[in-house]
């Protein structure tokens, strides 16, 4: 291969891989049923590519102009949905909706507010906001360097009920607390007419859900058989394809159920948190979700040893 071969080719694969990694970060919506849509993020960790966009975030389309549905992670973020809304109809976004804590569901907040929108959320995912703000942001630009200078914006409307009813451009919705779970303080936006249920990180689809120190996997358990009593057709998760209850159920509430009353028996006959990690770390039926090699034997220790303080 002569010089100038060479330096074709290396033009062409560079212009080659160049194409394929702007298609795969490609940030888009998908239908999810009339005047509602979806983005769904990769089931990837957060990167400088993908501004920490690798959870869900809705869309609602209504008569006075989007809702959205989680606001991203900062104002790089907020700007890649902003253009999503635009794209599917060019009209102004006037209303987010928080259904959790967590840095890339609330941290766009500011932009969208500076923009003209009027955020809503439930009271306990506020305090959760206010609380973690310092330690989500840290993380968060330690991963994406873009989203530095973050500012903290909370709700306009702080909604104290456990379920709450709006209409926004006379679209209903409810925003539902059924009980602490990925984050304290997480929620879930049903909306009746169109039957879809955006369940926030209550919900991991393709992906094996992440028990921190700060969750809750009891309650957690609880709010999703709660929540499950919605007759949802269409469920948008935090994270995966959108889908419906039986696959729900399969990824997240089947290993819920398992997680809790397995261990709940463990801590009562006091086996310790090394036997329950050993006896339960093989659990076929989900190992085929991504991500269980580094976070089921986590999800399993961290729930014992909850279950055994709280005896």
């Amino acid at each position: 291969m002569n010089r100038r071969t060479f330096l074709g080719w290396i033009t062409t694969t560079a212009w080659a891989v160049s194409s394929f990694s702007a298609q795969a970060m490609e940030f888009k919506a998908q239908k999810v049923t009339d005047g509602v849509y979806a983005y769904i993020g990769p089931i990837t960790d957060r990167t400088p590519e993908n501004l920490g966009l690798n959870n869900n975030i809705g869309f609602i389309d209504t008569a006075k102009g989007w809702v959205l549905v989680d606001s991203g992670a900062g104002d790089a973020a907020a700007k890649k949905l902003e253009a999503i809304a635009k794209g599917i109809k060019d009209q102004p976004i006037v209303a987010v909706i928080n259904i959790g804590s967590q840095d890339h569901r609330w941290l766009g907040n500011d932009y969208f507010s500076k923009q003209g929108a009027k955020i809503y959320a439930y009271a306990g995912s506020v305090k959760t906001q206010t609380a973690m703000f310092n330690q989500e942001v840290e993380s968060l630009v330690r991963k994406v360097p873009a989203l530095k200078g973050v500012k903290m914006k909370t709700a306009d409307v702080v909604l104290e009920k456990a379920s709450n009813t709006l209409n926004i451009g006379g679209v209903e919705m409810q925003l539902n607390f059924y009980g602490d779970a990925h984050f304290p303080g997480d929620s879930a936006l049903w909306l009746p007419k169109q039957k879809v249920l955006f369940t926030g990180d209550m919900v991991y689809l393709d992906r094996m859900l992440g028990v921190h120190p700060w969750s809750n996997p009891i309650t957690w358990n609880e709010a999703y058989q709660e929540m499950r009593k919605l007759p949802a057709n269409f469920i948008v998760p935090g994270h995966g394809q959108v889908s419906d209850w039986k696959k729900a159920d399969a990824e997240t509430g089947n290993y819920l159920k398992k997680l809790v009353s397995t261990m709940t028996q463990l801590a009562e006959d006091f086996a310790g948190v090394d036997t329950a990690v050993e006896e339960n770390r093989d659990w076929p039926e989900f190992k085929h979700l991504k991500h269980y090699d580094s976070w089921h034997k986590q999800n399993v220790n961290r729930t014992y040893l909850k279950l055994e303080a709280s005896m």
